[in-house]
C-alpha cells in the first residue's frame, strides 16, 4: 500500500528524501552548536586574543539560527508530503466505499478507520521515517567527527548511541506492541459505543437500561486507559535506559579524553567537546522510543484501513449512471431470487411489472424480503438469479432516509447536485412543503415534524426528475391525515411514472392499482 501511495503522489519520494536531509541538517546543527559552544568556552578560559574566538562565536550564532530554520523548513516539507499521502489514501478509501453497499463493519468503527486510522500515514512519515533516518545519519557523522581527535570516545559514543537509537526503541516496541496494537480496535469499539449511546439515549433512559450501557462504555474506556498506561510505562523505562546510555557516553568520554589530555595526545580544549557533544546527540535520540511505538500503532491502523480496501465490494455502490429519460418508463422483475450477501435468499422466483402511471404495492410480513427486492432493483446488492430491468431514471424513497444537519436546500439537492435554487423551490412546492430553503435543520432533522421530514425526502425525488419511483414505507410514523396528504402529493407528481410502493399500510395498499404479495 505504501508503495502505491508514493506512486500516486507526484514527487513524493523526492520530497521525502528532502525532508530527511532537512531533518539531518537541523539535528546536526543542534549537535554542532553544542560542540562549538564547548570548544568556545574551553578556549575562552585560556584567555587568548579575542580574534582567536571570532570564528567560533560566528559558528555558535550560525548553528543556533540554522537549526531553527532547518527544522521549520523540514516541518513544512515533511508535513506537505505526509498530508498529500494521507489525502491519496483517504481518496482511495472513499473511492472504495463508493463502490460497495455493505462492508460488514459497524459504523462507529468504520468512521474511526476512515478518519483516525487513515491519518496514521502522516504519523508514519513525520514521526517514524524522518526521525529514524535523519538520526542515524547524524549519529554516524558525529561519531566520525569525535573519532578524528578521540577514537576511544567515538567508539563509546557509537555504542551508546546505537543502544539508545536502535536497541532500546526496539525492545520498547516489543514490550508495548500488544498494548499499542490493541489501542486501535479499542478506539473503534469506543466510537461504536459512543455512537450507540448518542443515537438511542432516549430509549435507554426510558427503559432503565442507561446504567448498563454506560457501564459497558466505561469498561471499554478503562481498557483503553490501561493499554495507554502500559505503553506510557514502557516508554518511561526506555527513556530511563536512554538517559543511562547518555551518562555512560559522557563518563566514557571524560575518562578516555582525560587520559588523552594527560598523555598529551589531545588538546585540553577538545576535552569539553568530547564530553558535552554526546549530551546533544542523545537528546536528539530521545524521541525515537516514541517513534518506535508510533510505528506499531501506525502499522496496525493502516492494516485496519487496508482491510477496508481489500473487502470484496457488494453491489454497485454509487450509481455511475442512474439512467436516462425515456418515453416509456417501466420496471420489470423477472424470475428474481434475492438475498443479502452471506445469508440465504429471502425471495425466489419473483416476477411482476410496473408500467407508466401504474401504482403497485409490494406487501408481505416483516422480514419477508420487500426492502431486499428494492435494494436489488437499485443495484445495491446483486441478484442471486433472474434480473431487474428498469427503463428510465430510478429514484428511491428510503424507509429511514437521513436528514443532514444543514439547510433544507442542501438536503433536497442530494437528489440532484446541479439543481438551482429555482429547481429546489419548485420541488418543495410540488411536495407540498412551505418552508424556507435556507432554514437549517438539526441533526437527523430533529427540528422537522415527521411529515415535513418525509416531504423533504420526497423533494429529493422530485428535483432529480426520476421516472421510476421506489417508495419504502412512505407513510411510516405519520398520522392518517398527514399520510393521506403526502400520498395525494406523491400521486399527483407521478401520474406518468411507474411507482412501486413497499408498505404495511392498508389504506395505502387500497389506493394502489395492483398488489404483489410476498409469502
Amino acid at each position: 500500500m505504501l508503495r502505491r501511495l508514493l506512486d500516486a503522489v507526484p514527487g513524493a519520494r523526492l520530497r521525502l528524501v528532502g525532508s530527511v536531509a532537512l531533518a539531518f541538517c537541523a539535528t546536526a546543527a543542534s549537535v554542532a552548536l553544542m560542540a562549538v559552544s564547548a570548544w568556545l568556552l574551553s578556549r575562552a578560559a585560556e584567555h587568548p586574543p579575542v580574534l582567536y574566538l571570532e570564528a567560533a562565536a560566528v559558528g555558535v550564532r550560525f548553528f543556533g539560527i540554522s537549526r531553527g530554520a532547518f527544522r521549520y523548513v523540514e516541518r513544512l516539507v515533511g508535513h506537505d508530503v505526509a498530508l498529500k499521502l494521507q489525502s491519496a489514501l483517504r481518496l482511495e478509501t472513499y473511492t472504495r466505499l463508493a463502490r460497495t453497499t455493505l462492508l460488514g463493519t459497524r459504523r462507529g468503527d468504520l468512521l474511526t478507520r476512515v478518519i483516525a486510522d487513515v491519518e496514521a500515514i502522516q504519523d508514519l512519515v513525520v514521526r517514524v521515517w524522518i526521525p529514524f533516518a535523519s538520526s542515524a545519519a547524524v549519529l554516524v557523522v558525529t561519531a566520525i567527527g569525535i573519532g578524528w581527535f578521540s577514537p576511544g570516545s567515538a567508539l563509546v559514543l557509537l555504542g551508546t548511541s546505537v543502544l539508545a537509537a536502535a536497541v532500546v526503541p526496539w525492545l520498547t516496541r516489543l514490550a508495548s506492541a500488544r498494548a499499542d496494537a490493541a489501542s486501535l480496535p479499542l478506539r473503534g469499539r469506543l466510537a461504536d459505543s459512543a455512537r450507540e449511546l448518542s443515537r438511542v439515549a432516549t430509549d435507554l433512559v426510558a427503559y432503565g437500561a442507561a446504567g448498563e450501557r454506560l457501564a459497558a462504555f466505561t469498561e471499554i474506556d478503562e481498557e483503553l486507559r490501561r493499554a495507554s498506561a502500559r505503553s506510557a510505562w514502557v516508554r518511561g523505562i526506555g527513556s530511563a535506559a536512554q538517559v543511562l546510555a547518555a551518562g555512560i557516553a559522557v563518563a566514557g568520554a571524560l575518562v578516555i579524553g582525560g587520559n588523552q589530555v594527560h598523555d598529551g595526545t589531545m588538546a585540553p580544549v577538545m576535552l569539553a567537546v568530547a564530553v558535552l557533544t554526546p549530551l546533544a546527540l542523545h537528546e536528539a535520540l530521545s524521541t525515537l522510543i516514541l517513534s518506535a511505538q508510533t510505528r506499531t500503532r501506525a502499522r496496525a491502523a493502516l492494516a485496519r484501513v487496508e482491510a477496508v480496501l481489500d473487502t470484496e465490494p457488494v453491489g454497485s455502490g454509487d450509481l455511475a449512471d442512474p439512467g436516462v429519460e425515456v418515453a416509456d418508463p417501466a420496471l420489470d422483475v423477472v424470475g428474481l431470487t434475492a438475498g443479502w450477501p452471506g445469508a440465504a435468499p429471502v425471495v425466489e422466483g419473483l416476477s411482476f411489472g410496473v408500467r407508466a402511471g401504474e401504482k403497485v404495492a409490494l406487501v408481505g410480513p416483516s422480514g419477508i424480503g420487500k426492502t431486499t427486492v428494492a435494494a436489488t432493483a437499485l443495484g445495491l446488492i446483486p441478484a442471486r438469479a433472474g434480473e431487474v430491468r428498469a427503463r428510465g431514471r430510478i429514484g428511491y424513497l428510503a424507509q429511514d432516509a437521513h436528514i443532514f444537519t444543514t439547510t433544507i436546500a442542501e438536503n433536497v439537492r442530494i437528489g440532484n447536485r446541479d439543481a438551482t435554487d429555482a429547481d429546489i423551490a419548485d420541488a418543495l412546492a410540488r411536495a407540498g412543503l412551505d418552508l424556507d430553503p435556507g432554514r437549517v435543520v438539526g441533526e437527523g432533522g430533529e427540528s422537522l415534524s415527521g411529515g415535513e421530514a418525509r416531504r423533504v425526502v420526497l423533494s429529493r425525488l422530485l428535483v432529480g426528475h426520476y421516472q421510476v419511483l421506489l417508495l419504502d414505507e412512505p407513510t411510516e410514523h405519520l398520522d392518517a391525515v398527514t399520510a393521506s396528504a403526502l400520498i395525494d402529493d406523491i400521486w399527483a407528481g407521478s401520474s406518468d411514472k411507474p411507482v412501486l410502493v413497499i408498505t404495511h399500510d392498508p389504506d395505502l395498499v387500497a389506493r394502489c392499482d395492483r398488489v404483489v404479495r410476498l409469502a
